[in-house]
């Protein structure tokens, strides 16, 4: 009876919010990788080197590391519901903003702001996720919401090479109305938020009455057994002064390093082979597509099993040696194969690493947690898609940019089995 309870609870979970958190996300993420699109001919209409690009493009993080962790502490105390639409509706409009650029400090500045209002996002999301979801299928409902990114790739794409088709109108080039297109469904799923998103299961009235009191004490009693456990860090300053926060951040640094370097130069990287925007949009949707079901699969493995450390080591690892291949390919089938191998490693990275965190966190300190390794971890947008640029400028080609982010990816690896062998409580979901 309990058996066939819980797995009414779950499935009810899985359908009220993993399809809209996904949307959400989805969303969230093209807007924030539509720019290695318009960079396609926006770059050569305001004058931006490869330098210039990488830095605006990973500017971003910096608005995003500085607004992370107060956002989440917002959220955690008005809940997700007012503050997840309130992000939505400022990124949309600062995203469509963006089409209005006019050159290098322009477009850093919107890139900067861009930050700012979707600082928050990715962690209450996570947090979010934690508070309905019990620790054997959290890695799982993590791997379907992040699934989101690599979906936004492979969808986005094409249309994101599709618009980048379309002729002057009204004195707007096409990357301008790439990103105002682009900006419109965030708007208007900033709305929704307030309909679909339920802030507590106690406040679910889609649940029925024996639903919500199994879900409630179910939750109530994982936290309890993690109160009892020695580390255990509830309150937001204990938290931050975890070491186990600080080097899960610089774990997830590198996979950021990996995710934004894809997101936005793996467009520059294959348009280097002579084809048309749509030809570019089509070919970066194909690692994407298969780093989908890789991530899924994998997620779905760690939970059953109970096992994080090795399920964050190995596609790491897998990860790197793809850029490090990237980086020697010369041939467009083989940028595509390197493409895939560090899509699918990256990708099934994350949801094991994110299963992590709320093992020793809880309340504030999970919100402030979450959100500090996602903002130092996110740096690495920051940083990798910079030495790209930076890189290039140098030596001409994406070679030398590649090698770092593969090495970042390479720490993290290291990092992770440090800490599983430390015995963070990284190799277990529940004792």
């Amino acid at each position: 009876m309990a058996t066939d309870l819980q797995a009414r609870v779950l499935r009810k979970l899985t359908w009220r919010i993993l399809p809209f958190v996904m949307l959400l996300y989805f969303v969230s993420f093209l807007d924030r990788v539509n720019v290695g699109f318009a960079a396609l001919t926006m770059n050569q209409d305001l004058g931006l080197t490869p330098t210039m690009f990488g830095l605006g493009g990973g500017i971003f993080f910096l608005g995003y590391f500085l607004f992370e962790v107060p956002s989440n502490l917002i959220l955690h105390k008005v809940g997700a519901r007012i503050w997840i639409a309130r992000v939505m509706v400022t990124w949309g409009l600062v995203s469509a903003a963006s089409a209005f650029v006019v050159g290098p400090n322009s477009f850093y500045t919107m890139r900067f702001l861009l930050g700012v209002a979707e600082a928050g996002f990715f962690p209450g999301i996570i947090l979010y996720l934690s508070q309905w979801f019990p620790a054997r299928q959290r890695a799982l409902a993590a791997a379907a919401f992040m699934a989101a990114a690599p979906l936004s790739t492979a969808i986005g794409s094409p249309i994101s090479g599709a618009l980048m088709q379309i002729p002057t109108i009204a004195g707007l080039k096409d990357w301008q109305w790439l990103f105002i297109i682009e900006a419109i469904p965030a708007v208007v799923l900033g709305f929704c938020v307030l309909k679909m998103l339920t802030d507590s299961p106690d406040k679910a009235n889609w649940l029925a009455g024996d639903e919500k009191a199994w879900l409630i004490n179910t939750l109530c009693e994982e936290r309890a057994n993690r109160q009892a456990e020695a580390g255990h860090a509830e309150g937001a300053l204990h938290a931050l002064r975890d070491p186990r926060v600080w080097v899960l951040a610089l774990i997830y640094f590198g996979t950021s390093a990996g995710l934004y370097t894809l997101g936005l130069w793996a467009p520059l990287i294959i348009r280097q082979f002579g084809f048309s925007s749509l030809g570019t949009g089509a070919l970066n949707a194909i690692p994407s597509v298969i780093a989908v079901v890789g991530m899924v699969w994998w997620a779905r493995h760690s939970d059953r099993t109970g096992e994080r450390t090795w399920h964050v080591v190995i596609p790491c690892v897998a990860a790197g040696v793809g850029l490090a291949f990237a980086g020697i390919a010369q041939t467009a089938f083989e940028v595509v194969l390197a493409l895939v191998v560090v899509n699918v490693g990256i990708g099934a990275a994350k949801a094991p690493l994110w299963a992590m965190p709320s093992m020793f966190l809880s309340g504030a300190g999970a919100a402030a947690g979450i959100a500090m390794i996602n903002a130092i971890g996110n740096l690495g947008g920051f940083i990798g898609p910079f030495a790209i640029g930076w890189l290039k400028s140098v030596t001409g080609g994406y070679a030398a940019g590649l090698y770092v982010v593969a090495g970042s990816l390479a720490v993290s690896a290291m990092l992770t089995l440090m800490i599983g062998w430390r015995g963070y409580r990284a190799a277990a979901v529940t004792r």
